[in-house]
């Protein structure tokens, strides 16, 4: 194998047209392909901050009018499962939806009984005398009750 340079040889070309012609298409850099890739990373940053805006709670004004002390003491309900946050995450449920036996409760959610766990009563006195029940979803179908507080049953 020979020296080009010393040999006096011109540096080849780094490719040729043809060379460019019958390069694999996938491999082939070319501004279409940058712009491509650009376009995908722009697309994969701003994804997620715009998806992640519809799933924030949102306040709609309907606990506007509420009376600032009901409203704090909502805010500070708490079952032994922790604070139940407050009013606006709450459900009001109709007496038919739950039923007691055995000292124990379930709530109708959906269509679906659902148990509620004994440490998710609110043992202190209903100041707005509905029952309530604070469910959560997990994110693959189940259902949890956070906080649960029996109403009167007229």
């Amino acid at each position: 194998m020979s020296n080009w340079i010393d040999s006096g040889g011109a540096a080849p070309p780094p490719w040729t047209d043809e060379d460019w012609e019958n390069r694999d298409p996938e491999n082939r850099q070319g501004p279409a392909r940058r712009w491509r890739a650009a376009l995908i990373i722009a697309f994969a940053v701003l994804l997620p901050g715009l998806a992640s805006q519809l799933g924030h709670a949102r306040d709609r004004g309907q606990f506007a009018n509420v009376n600032p002390d009901l409203r704090a003491w909502f805010n500070a309900l708490k079952s032994g499962k922790g604070p139940c946050c407050s009013d606006a995450d709450g459900s009001a449920i109709s007496d038919a939806d739950w039923e007691s036996g055995n000292g124990h409760y379930r709530v109708r959610i959906d269509g679906e009984w659902v148990n509620v766990p004994d440490e998710a009563v609110i043992t202190e006195p209903n100041r707005v005398g509905r029952t309530m029940v604070w469910p959560i979803r997990d994110g693959v179908g189940g259902l949890y009750i956070r906080c649960f507080m029996p109403g009167s049953m007229t």
